[in-house]
């Protein structure tokens, strides 16, 4: 995709105009999202909803992490010669601290994803106290190499308009 905005819309009447005047652009814009009361819920958009994003980093660290941990788990009990799983002898020892080092790999992504905050989430958290104002967001996303309608959108004399990210 090529770049995200939300413009914020002081009235329903507004929002659907501004939709259909984007909508009939050429080219349209990739993606018009209406938020807000009788719309869609803030929560279902993925841009807008921050436990989304904390859940695609924990998988993303979790594909490195938990390899990693395993290998580590098996290369500490190769260097310690420790016994404490002797019961599952020489080569279940040594797995068996490889699948504690997975458990490991796969608690640190969870610990790191959520220890991490987005740059968009206090751009977020603004638009959510917004639409508790009672306003109304519109999602513009346009495709890769397309400028956003930046004029056409100040036309509609926007409360605000937050740039969300360019991909």
């Amino acid at each position: 995709m090529g770049s995200s905005v939300v413009v914020v819309l002081s009235s329903r009447k507004r929002l659907h105009q501004l939709k259909e005047q984007l909508a009939s652009l050429s080219p349209a814009p990739a993606r018009l999202v209406a938020v807000g009361a009788g719309e869609t819920a803030m929560a279902d958009v993925d841009e807008l909803n921050p436990s989304i994003a904390r859940k695609r980093r924990q998988k993303g660290m979790a594909t490195w992490l938990m390899p990693f941990g395993f290998f580590a788990g098996v290369t500490f009990t190769f260097m310690t010669d420790l016994d404490t799983f002797a019961f599952a002898g020489e080569v279940g020892s040594h797995l068996i601290g490889g699948l504690l080092g997975l458990g490991s790999g796969l608690m640190g992504s969870y610990a790191a994803a959520a220890s991490v905050s987005s740059d968009s989430d206090d751009r977020i958290r603004a638009l959510r106290n917004r639409l508790e104002e009672g306003n109304w967001l519109l999602l513009l996303e346009t495709a890769t190499g397309v400028e956003v309608p930046w004029t056409r959108l100040q036309e509609a004399k926007p409360q605000s308009v937050v740039r969300l990210g360019d991909n």
